[in-house]
């Protein structure tokens, strides 16, 4: 990443909700630790719904971060809480579980939906909710045919409701964009701003007088004594259990499990600045349903409460700068084009973030196999709002042994398996976003 930790990163979420009140960094003296049920590293989503979880069910809790609440993925996102986690096709899913064990799965995605609205009504969370399901558009003929299969199979399999919508039907709609073929809408998530959201469950968690410690990078996890000795630069936590819950921003070298399994690519999102109703109207797009087109290396994109517009994309691969002037470039670019009316608008906000990919293109919620007691929950690609947050229950859960493993569907069970060629899987992920990219322009 290009940003500098403890910095702002320049998005428009950091402005919608004020300065951040930093948690105090974890010291202790010199040969003693503080002692805990169960250790959690990364205050994002997952760690925090873990950590929340794990007090309701009676468990002492400390969250470790190596910056602050909030710093990765979790406030940067776009605030898709939908359907998600996983980037197998409905039919892959059924084809390689079995068809129980699919609908377990989609089950469990709408459930994790549910799970953060219950979450936000539960700690008052104010996190400017908006929409209501979500909407894929076709960018090309035959993705249209595609999106027609799918909403069949998922209708008839999952009975998640989906529906396919015309041309005519988007501008009734209010979802008037340039070269779309045709949508299939499904009735199931809803837009919010993630950092609200974010530092809403820490409150929630303070509030339960649990533990966060901010700017306290985990260094190693060692067993001692029948626990886990947890250390970072100023202090060490003694706990029963562990819990790794940094997605993209967890660093493989934490424990040697981790090495290779894990492959943190870039998202990136632009903000503009508020659209009149006139500018919103002459483009046709005034619905603030969560959209997202048929692309592999997709664009998503809804209309904000105070009628600003955020527009996102998937690519880059390392962070460096000049890939990211190239992607802020073409970010707009590929604003301009599907919205072409809008194509005059100031952009306000530009920043960037990790999105975690696994080799089985699966989300993980298990035990780190040689670490007893130890557990991980990570791999949403690019959906962790409601399935990290459900994640990192179902990971308190399964720690303190409140599920058993067998309860989790199969689809999050893993095994987590290493890439091969790990040291190269960036560079052979980028011949593949070369090849997604090409498909995504042929008809």
């Amino acid at each position: 990443m290009i940003d500098e930790p403890g910095l702002p990163i320049g998005s428009f979420w950091e402005e919608s909700v004020g300065p951040l009140v930093p948690d105090p960094e974890l010291e202790t003296a010199k040969g003693e630790a503080l002692a805990v049920d169960v250790a959690i590293v990364g205050a994002g989503y997952t760690g925090l719904n873990a950590a929340l979880r794990a007090a309701e069910l009676g468990a002492s809790v400390a969250v470790l971060d190596r910056h602050q609440v909030g710093y990765g993925a979790s406030g940067r996102n776009g605030g898709f809480c939908c359907i998600g986690g996983s980037k197998r096709s409905p039919e892959d899913l059924v084809a390689t579980y079995g068809e129980h064990e699919a609908q377990r799965f989609v089950a469990l995605q709408v459930d994790a939906i549910a799970h953060v609205g219950r979450l936000l009504d539960k700690h008052v969370i104010s996190a400017d909710q908006t929409g209501s399901g979500e909407l894929v558009l076709a960018h090309k003929p035959s993705a249209l045919k595609a999106l027609r299969s799918e909403s069949a199979f998922v209708n008839a399999r999952f009975g998640l409701g989906s529906q396919m919508l015309t041309p005519s039907d988007l501008a009734a709609r209010g979802l008037s964009a340039s070269g779309v073929h045709g949508g299939m809408f499904t009735p199931h998530g809803f837009g919010l701003n993630p950092l609200k959201y974010v530092r809403g469950l820490a409150r929630a968690l303070r509030e339960a007088d649990q533990s966060i410690f901010g700017n306290s990078p985990v260094l190693d996890i060692v067993p001692e004594a029948g626990r886990w000795r947890v250390e970072t630069p100023k202090g060490r936590l003694l706990a029963r259990r562990v819990i790794l819950a940094g997605n993209g921003y967890l660093g493989e070298d934490l424990l040697p499990w981790l090495e290779g399994r894990l492959l943190p690519v870039m998202s990136n999102v632009m903000v503009t600045r508020v659209l009149t109703q006139e500018e919103r109207l002459s483009q046709g797009w005034t619905s603030p349903v969560m959209s997202s087109d048929s692309r592999t290396l997709l664009h998503y994109f809804r209309l904000l409460p105070d009628g600003r517009m955020l527009f996102g994309m998937r690519g880059g691969i390392f962070g460096s700068m000049r890939e990211t002037n190239r992607l802020r470039r073409l970010i707009r670019s590929d604003f301009d084009a599907l919205f072409p009316a809008l194509a005059h608008v100031e952009t306000t906000h530009y920043w960037s973030g990790r999105v975690c990919l696994a080799l089985d293109l699966n989300p993980y919620v298990g035990g780190v196999p040689g670490y007893p007691g130890v557990f991980a929950a990570l791999a949403y690609h690019g959906n962790g709002v409601a399935m990290g947050s459900k994640a990192g229950a179902l990971a308190a859960e399964l720690a303190l042994d409140e599920t058993p493993p067998w309860q989790v569907p199969q689809v999050l069970r893993g095994p987590l398996r290493s890439f091969p060629l790990a040291p190269l899987r960036r560079h052979y992920l980028q011949a593949a976003y070369w090849w997604y990219g090409l498909k995504d322009w042929l008809g």
